[in-house]
């Protein structure tokens, strides 16, 4: 994609301005300059698992980011699994399960909850897939 919006350098159509240059750097940071670019605002913003591109650190730069916008009057939807991002302070947090969307707290989430136990004790997780 960044060489795309590279190569699109004309002067009157193009999308080149409208981006930060994004060669030279990972797939997170990357996400992370686009995001800084353009998301910094009073928008609505839409995000799909974002986690997706960035490390343990990228999440949490991602939620000083977003936390910088939210006070600028941002808001933002996001699809996650990344209990990090669930934990955003303040977030109405909705679960979609075979009974539709439940809105829930950060600790009744079944992946928060999963990602603890095996932070716990992954060899219990271990014997069960393993077989061992």
């Amino acid at each position: 994609m960044a060489s795309h919006i590279h190569a699109d350098d004309d002067p009157e159509s193009g999308v080149k301005a409208l981006f930060p240059d994004l060669h030279n750097r990972s797939h997170g940071e990357s996400f992370l300059t686009l995001i800084e670019s353009r998301m910094s605002n009073d928008g609505l913003y839409f995000l799909d698992e974002p986690e997706s591109a960035l490390s343990f650190h990228g999440q949490l730069r991602l939620l000083a980011i977003m936390h910088d916008a939210t006070e600028a009057g941002a808001q933002f939807v996001i699809a996650t699994h990344s209990p990090v991002l669930m934990a955003f302070p303040h977030a109405t947090i909705y679960e979609f399960g075979n009974d539709g969307a439940q809105q829930c707290s950060y600790d009744e989430i079944e992946s928060v909850q999963l990602w603890r136990n095996f932070l716990d004790e992954p060899d219990r997780f271990f014997r069960h897939l393993l077989g061992e």
